[in-house]
């Protein structure tokens, strides 16, 4: 009888959320469902899955503890202990230590800890999780797999913040994040177009619920536009992006905001949400843009930003080879992509309206210097890899 393939199961905590997949081990990794606990701490939580099985039902999960007890059961009943062989983490926060992804271990949890601070928004819901499966499977092997990676040997002059030096020694600098899909992204390009085309001058465009681009040049970050934290860059779904730090004393002097309300501002009531003040989904906005100059002034300053950037990145990289779009916007807004590139015609970028407007994989018309991409990515595949690099699965 042949021996059951590994499995492995894949982790991304979120503030209120659980999301996972279930792949099996191979040549390729074979995706068998994903699901999510969504709306932790509200009354409307939700458990989904798809793939091999179908099911949304409605939750009692006040907290992440109760909502990863259900998962685990949920494990438990659906196969027997021994069919899962690793679970892969993704921990948003590497700090100044970590720069690969590793196994999990009782020393790495205690430093995680004290990283805490550096994303107290996500770091205490991720190190609970790896905390519950450690209790409930201490045989089970977890890997880290971290956001920040990626962006980890930024040049100096790129991860160096303007402010006292003294801050640099306690790990203030720019981290960048969604690092895993940058990787994966790499990984297609190469894959898609050529190791050739995947070692020149890319930019990155993740575009989603949280937004950012990198600079990458001989397949490494060279720049990136989250920075000590995923808030900054370009403005996002709930997420301001870059401000005037100047703000912060006057919120505090006229409306007496504290550090804590301009976090909880910042983070969850700005952005796109902020702007349009309806909603902080795309789509949405795009559908009412021409009843609601709120929404359509929200999305014009989206596309404008991310514009910049590229213009920005575009300086950085001494020119420009490659852009890829990405991330749920990214992906499936090609309304979004035609005014991002608008007006880019001085760096090569032309793009083709009817390839633009299907979400053809390469979208620039025959004419342009620059290639433009949508690539689907794939966190999940990506933290499912690197658990079988990590922990040499066949």
């Amino acid at each position: 009888m042949k021996p059951a393939s590994p499995r492995i199961l894949t982790i991304n905590g979120g503030s209120s959320s659980i999301k996972f997949a279930l792949f099996e081990a191979g040549e390729p990794l074979r995706r068998a469902l994903d699901g999510s606990i969504e709306r932790i701490g509200l009354p409307d939580a939700t458990f989904a899955v798809k793939g091999s099985e179908n099911f949304s039902r409605p939750l009692a999960a006040p907290n992440h503890t109760v909502a990863v007890n259900v998962l685990m059961d949920w494990l438990e009943k659906r196969s027997a202990r021994d069919a899962l062989t690793a679970v892969g983490h993704r921990v948003v926060h590497g700090g100044p230590k970590y720069s690969k992804p590793q196994r999990i271990t009782a020393e790495m949890v205690e430093e995680l800890h004290r990283l805490s601070p550096f994303d107290p928004d996500h770091m205490p819901e991720e190190i609970l999780l790896t905390e519950a499966f450690h209790r409930r499977f201490p045989d089970l092997p977890q890997v880290a797999c971290f956001d920040t990676a990626f962006h980890h040997y930024l040049p100096q002059v790129a991860r160096l913040l303007p402010i006292p030096r003294r801050y640099q020694a306690q790990g203030v600098r720019r981290y960048g994040f969604h690092g895993l899909s940058y990787a994966f992204l790499v990984g297609e390009l190469a894959r898609l177009a050529g190791s050739e085309t995947a070692q020149g001058r890319v930019i990155l465009a993740h575009l989603g619920n949280g937004a950012s681009l990198a600079a990458v040049r001989h397949g490494k970050s060279v720049d990136t536009s989250m920075s000590f934290t995923p808030t900054a860059g370009v403005p996002m779904s709930t997420r301001s992006g870059d401000l005037d730090p100047g703000l912060v004393c006057y919120l505090a002097r006229t409306e007496k905001m504290s550090a804590k309300q301009f976090n909880e501002m910042v983070n969850f009531q700005s952005g796109l949400l902020g702007v349009s003040e309806t909603s902080s989904d795309m789509r949405d906005l795009l559908g009412r843009e021409t009843q609601d100059v709120r929404a359509a002034e929200a999305v014009a300053l989206f596309c404008y930003q991310v514009k910049k950037w590229i213009g920005a990145f575009a300086a950085a990289l001494g020119g420009l080879d490659t852009l890829v779009f990405a991330g749920g916007i990214g992906e499936n807004a090609p309304m979004v992509r035609d005014r991002i590139c608008d007006g880019l015609g001085f760096l090569g970028i032309e793009l083709e309206e009817k390839r633009n407007a299907a979400n053809a994989g390469v979208i620039s018309a025959a004419a342009s210097r620059v290639a433009v991409r949508v690539i689907h990515t794939d966190e999940e595949l990506m933290i499912a890899k690197t658990v079988c690099r990590v922990l040499g699965l066949g």
